[in-house]
């Protein structure tokens, strides 16, 4: 009887290969469903802030609480406090500039003004982190980016006192808090600025950099106007103190927005580097990200090194 050869496995390199085009397919969309989501975070910043401040400043002008910002006529005095007047021509003193903080001054507006502010300093604190980790991840640390994050984080604190501590009930702290977060937010734009030019690489970088330098000038001269028209007793430049203001506020809030260019790069590697207090994992190599992007594995051993790493810390 004969014996019969066996015949060997047939091989199917089209089944293979499509199989492996859509691991990397699927790879490829759950990343980056993933860098989407943290691209929400700089983004919502600004919407949340910026919406926020102008629904303040509604409430406060719908209350009465403040004089329009299109009024350019101030009193030394008047007969009643502007929420008890009633005519089509409101009577306005110094007292009733729209500062954005002195919108948010009296109730119910205070307790809106609060949330914002309160909100607003938790993500700037997050985003600074998020992207002092993404710079090291990607690049390496530097002075800048250590400088960013505190500033970046003593103007959230700033702008919790700012918040919390109305301008007519505790001016002590609230001017306090206004020293500490005007000045430093700055200082955090002008440092990002410098720390995006100094890791620019490609034209599109560059670019950015270039948007933000613009930014942080037009936000200088903002915050230099504001500071010189306020201390001065003419109601026009408190008037135009209080339009800078403004202006300052929300080109920082909408410099925290650019942020977004960088982070659909922010991945858990991000994350564990933050974990690590900064330090990069020696197990996570440029192969590694790389082989991660065209949808391939991560060595296993290097994974091992991660996972003993963390419960040595």
């Amino acid at each position: 009887m004969k014996s019969v050869a066996k015949q060997p496995d047939l091989v199917w390199p089209e089944y293979s290969n499509f199989q492996i085009r859509i691991g990397a397919t699927r790879t490829t969309e759950t990343k980056a469903m993933t860098r989407s989501i943290w691209v929400i975070l700089p983004v919502s910043l600004p919407v949340f802030t910026i919406t926020g401040i102008w629904v303040v400043y509604a409430m406060a002008l719908y209350n009465q609480h403040v004089c329009p910002v299109e009024n350019g006529l101030y009193n030394q005095s008047c007969e009643e406090k502007l929420s008890l007047q009633t005519g089509p021509v409101m009577c306005c003193t110094l007292d009733n500039v729209p500062f954005i903080s002195k919108c948010g001054t009296l109730p119910p507006e205070s307790c809106f003004f609060s949330l914002v502010c309160s909100t607003g300093s938790f993500m700037v604190m997050l985003i600074g982190l998020l992207r002092y980790g993404l710079v090291i991840e990607k690049h390496q640390n530097c002075v800048l980016n250590t400088a960013g994050l505190s500033t970046g984080w003593i103007c959230a604190a700033g702008l919790i006192m700012v918040g919390n501590f109305q301008v007519d009930y505790a001016k002590v702290l609230h001017y306090v808090g206004a020293a500490v977060a005007f000045p430093t937010s700055m200082l955090f734009v002008c440092l990002q600025s410098g720390l995006t030019y100094r890791l620019a690489k490609t034209q599109g970088e560059h670019n950015v950099a270039h948007l933000r330098l613009g930014m942080s000038t037009l936000a200088c001269v903002a915050l230099v106007l504001t500071g010189v028209f306020f201390v001065q007793e003419s109601s026009v430049l408190q008037h135009a103190s209080a339009i800078l203001e403004w202006l300052f506020c929300i080109i920082i809030m909408l410099y925290f927005g650019t942020f977004a260019f960088e982070f659909g790069d922010v991945s858990g590697h991000t994350l564990l580097v933050l974990a690590r207090g900064g330090r990069v994992f020696p197990g996570f190599t440029d192969t590694d990200n790389k082989a991660e992007e065209a949808g391939g594995p991560i060595s296993h051993f290097q994974l091992d090194d991660v996972a003993n790493q963390i419960e040595a810390t």
